[in-house]
């Protein structure tokens, strides 16, 4: 499979990841099992993948294609040093040939050598600004990537990150329809409240919205939260007994 194939075949796969993936959790677990896949059958043996990820000044492992790489990766988060890391910060590509032998993270590279991974390489992913990320492919044999081997992770990366930017934006989008969404439903059940009041006190809106305010204040509850109580109240289930909305202060 030449590069080009394996770019445009790796495109069409993270754009129906994009597309069928609940959240960005979602797709990043799903893209280090599609990353391990398509690097194991272009290297000709079988790696796992991981997904560093730091937002808001904290970096974990976002992702990972087997419970190995996890490990791997958290490893190296527990030193505070690595390849992946240093792929991260940098955004340069990082390659360990021989984790046994390599000086810069000799420790690290001794306690992945021990769990029978002897190549580690760390691809940065470019986010949007904030946010950073690494790919990193663990293969169990000594001097695995080579040039080609490479070019051909980067080139997978190079696809990945832009589905992955699409799908950050997707989940923030998300998340602001979803606030929006709560803020309307609590706005509704405050202005529901507010009604029961205005009808039960004779009183202007701006009234009622004081007696609520002062009832939420007063029994430490959210406003939110005492219009839910008061519009329950008048709920059909509910029995007859006529329900006071004259809160004591």
């Amino acid at each position: 499979m030449d590069e080009i194939t394996l770019g445009t075949s790796v495109a069409e796969q993270l754009q129906d990841l994009v597309i069928s993936s609940q959240d960005v959790n979602g797709f990043l677990a799903e893209l280090c099992e599609l990353s391990a896949s398509s690097l194991s059958r272009s290297l000709g043996q079988e790696v796992s993948c991981a997904v560093t990820l730091s937002r808001h000044h904290r970096t974990t492992t976002a992702a990972w294609s087997d419970p190995e790489a996890r490990l791997f990766d958290e490893i190296q988060h527990n030193y505070g040093e690595g390849p992946c890391l240093h792929a991260m910060s940098t955004g340069t590509t990082v390659l360990v040939p021989d984790t046994r032998a390599d000086p810069r993270w000799p420790d690290y590279g001794l306690a992945v050598a021990s769990l029978g991974r002897l190549s580690v390489l760390g691809v940065p992913l470019t986010l949007d600004t904030g946010a950073a990320a690494a790919l990193n492919v663990f293969a169990p044999a000594a001097d695995v990537f080579d040039a080609a081997a490479i070019r051909k992770a980067e080139l997978f990366a190079s696809q990945a990150e832009r589905a992955l930017r699409l799908a950050v934006r997707i989940g923030v989008q998300q998340q602001l329809a979803a606030d929006l969404r709560t803020a309307m439903e609590s706005r509704t059940v405050i202005d529901l409240a507010a009604g029961i009041i205005m009808g039960q006190n004779r009183c202007s809106q701006a009234e009622a919205m004081a007696i609520l305010t002062k009832a939420s204040s007063g029994r430490n509850q959210k406003l939110r939260v005492m219009a839910e109580k008061l519009v329950e109240s008048f709920a059909p289930e509910t029995p007859s007994t006529t329900p006071s909305t004259h809160f004591d202060a």
